[in-house]
């Protein structure tokens, strides 16, 4: 009886151990489609690409191994310097406007009134159909010799010339194009408007603060979680704008190279002139940029964004 007592903990254990494993191997089983498809679609390709970025390649031949002669060339190559200034600005100036629309926006929506669900759905509906290549042919025509905005424009005195051939306004127009593109930014800033407490607003104003005030003090430091998310999603999406540059541009990356983006050079070294060891080399700078700028919001996130638990 004694030797049957002590066996039972060690055939519990073992039991459980089994069932366990049972566990793990059934979420295996169902994880697997998605974990096939990142091995086979994700990760495979990322490590073919880098394995080409130190060749020289065409598509039609043998790659050739160059070493580091692709990422040496990048410095010397004055186009890519041009898209990087080009993505730059488009990042540094688009991104910043879009977040300030869509959070003044979803304060204006988050009063309450009787056609706040139909004014939420007509601001949303930009982002349901942005990026799309119809949008950005629809934008172009807006914006073309004699197009709406320049007949806008000749009724006040303008020319009639549109912003698609001018080299200085290409990039402005393209930064309104994902400005008006708002909605998405603009529901998440709506739905953390919703968690601050309304007793704040209240103390606030028997304490005599402004509207100013009660924003900077109240606000924004609640929202700085949901503004962190939406900088990190907006600055990514920034950096890999392609569709609508592509389209408006014809193509070309614009006059004069004004809508010259990363990818759209990317593409051209890829797709058009063949050199895709070089695209490679481009992808990966991208790849390590991007990585570059996440961590550094993250770093820069300690200082300014603030969590309900957090203990200062």
């Amino acid at each position: 009886m004694t030797s049957e007592a002590a066996l039972r903990p060690t055939t519990r254990r073992a039991s459980q151990r089994r069932s366990r494993r049972r566990t793990a191997y059934a979420g295996y089983i169902f994880l697997s489609p998605w974990l096939l498809g990142f091995f086979a679609l994700t990760v495979g390709p990322m490590i073919a690409s880098l394995v080409l970025s130190f060749t020289d390649y065409d598509l039609f031949t043998r790659p050739e191994f160059i070493g580091f002669e692709n990422y040496t060339r990048l410095l010397q190559d004055p186009s890519f310097i041009r898209a990087c200034k080009v993505t730059g600005t488009y990042v540094l100036i688009g991104t910043p406007l879009k977040l300030g629309v869509s959070l003044a926006v979803a304060m204006l929506l988050n009063n309450r009134h009787r056609l706040r669900g139909f004014y939420r759905s007509a601001y949303y509906l930009p982002s349901l159909i942005g990026g799309s290549v119809s949008v950005a042919v629809v934008w172009k025509a807006m914006f073309v010799d004699y197009g709406v905005v320049a007949e806008i424009g000749r009724l006040f005195g303008g020319d009639g010339k549109g912003w698609v051939g001018n080299p200085s306004l290409t990039l402005p127009m393209l930064i309104l194009l994902t400005v008006w593109q708002f909605g998405a930014p603009m529901v998440i800033f709506l739905a953390g408007l919703k968690q601050v407490p309304s007793e704040l607003y209240e103390a606030a104003m028997v304490d005599g603060a402004g509207a100013l005030r009660k924003f900077v003090s109240i606000t924004l430091p609640m929202l700085s979680p949901v503004l962190f998310f939406n900088l990190l999603l907006e600055t990514i999406h920034a950096f890999q704008i392609f569709n609508s540059a592509f389209i408006i541009s014809n193509g070309t990356g614009g006059p004069a190279r004004s809508t010259l983006f990363y990818t759209l050079y990317l593409y051209f070294k890829g797709f058009r002139d063949f050199e895709m060891g070089y695209a490679s080399a481009l992808a990966w700078v991208l790849v390590v940029v991007i990585g570059v700028v996440t961590a550094v919001l993250f770093r820069s996130s300690n200082a300014w964004v603030h969590y309900s638990g957090d203990a200062k």
